[in-house]
């Protein structure tokens, strides 16, 4: 266990699961406030005309609110991995078919290939520089087709300060790292998604494997 996952597994991960919405609807009104478009606009923009039979893992799936969007965009195959049990128990009472269960970003418990498309929402800007590849390696191994994400951009790596905390938030050219690392995928699409009430960047990407 990492220090990063030690203390997201405890009560500061339990404290920002209680912190975050815990609903669909808070989560469509929180991306309202900070980007002035939905988390299901995003998500059209991207995956509007994939098979909504595909199988897909969301990596650090919290509350599971992400993948009830996808559900209510039509989406069958879904399922999540979370770190913290607490938001797993939570998840499971407030989710109805989808299969989230317990478990490290860093060793996925499923086969090679096993999804058409896996993905995270701010989960890879948690996850410290020296462990990034490995998560990456595990996120790519799982699927066959598609890598999705939405995480803090900065052109280069660098660390920010997290609720009074040192070693828990980098913003970075998470797209980038992927093809980087990985020869087989390539860039489908990308958009930067900008803050309303501050100068902060998100980044949208949606990579293939060819």
């Amino acid at each position: 266990m990492t220090e990063q996952t030690e203390k997201w597994s405890g009560d500061f991960g339990r404290d920002y699961t209680q912190r975050n919405p815990q609903s669909f609807e808070e989560l469509e009104s929180l991306y309202l406030k900070n980007y002035g478009i939905s988390r299901t606009e995003l998500n059209r923009k991207f995956l509007d005309g994939m098979d909504r039979s595909m199988r897909i893992l969301e990596v650090g799936s919290n509350l599971g609110n992400q993948l009830v969007c996808l559900q209510r965009m039509g989406f069958k195959s879904l399922f999540g991995i979370e770190l913290q049990s607490y938001a797993v128990e939570m998840a499971k009472s407030k989710t109805k078919g989808i299969n989230i269960i317990q478990g490290e970003a860093s060793d996925i418990p499923f086969k090679d290939g096993f999804f058409d498309m896996v993905f995270t929402s701010g989960v890879l800007i948690h996850i410290a520089p020296q462990n990034l590849n490995d998560v990456l390696n595990e996120i790519d191994r799982c699927t066959k087709n598609y890598i999705f994400g939405f995480e803090y951009y900065s052109n280069e790596t660098e660390e920010i300060p997290y609720r009074d905390n040192r070693d828990l938030l980098w913003k970075a050219n998470y797209a980038r790292k992927y093809i980087e690392l990985f020869d087989d995928l390539s860039l489908v699409k990308e958009e930067h998604v900008r803050y309303l009430e501050n100068e902060n960047i998100d980044s949208m990407f949606l990579l293939k494997k060819k």
